[in-house]
């Protein structure tokens, strides 16, 4: 369905620009007034305006709609895809427990728990 939706939506972007590119500008009425080409055309004089117009206006509308419709498409889409999509999620697990160390004393230093009568020695 998605890839339907972009070649449709590619086909409107380029009707669209190949339909912009066929209108005539604002100031190419003032040439056809005056002998230009454009008064003998299939559409008439300014049938082809209003005709190339209501095409391109379509054409937007159907390039909006779809840019809405990909938008949709791809929010919605499910992240987890192949194999492992179907599997139901693994059950949470508690983290395991560090083992208890003491810490590192410096070398020659009793541990403070030791039964050491030498406590108050220098050294």
């Amino acid at each position: 369905m998605e890839t339907l939706i972009l070649v449709v939506h590619v086909l409107a972007a380029l009707a669209i620009i190949g339909l912009v590119l066929l209108q005539h500008g604002k100031g190419a009425d003032m040439g056809a007034a005056f002998g230009g080409g454009a008064s003998g055309s299939l559409f008439g004089a300014t049938g082809s305006a209003n005709f190339l117009s209501r095409i391109t206006a379509i054409m937007a509308a159907i390039f909006f709609v779809t840019s809405l419709g990909l938008t949709w498409y791809s929010s919605h889409k499910s992240e987890a895809r192949g194999v492992m999509a179907t599997q139901p999620p693994a059950p949470a697990s508690t983290p395991a427990a560090a083992p208890a160390t003491t810490p590192a004393l410096p070398p020659g230093q009793p541990p403070a728990d030791s039964d050491s009568k030498v406590k108050d020695i220098p050294k």
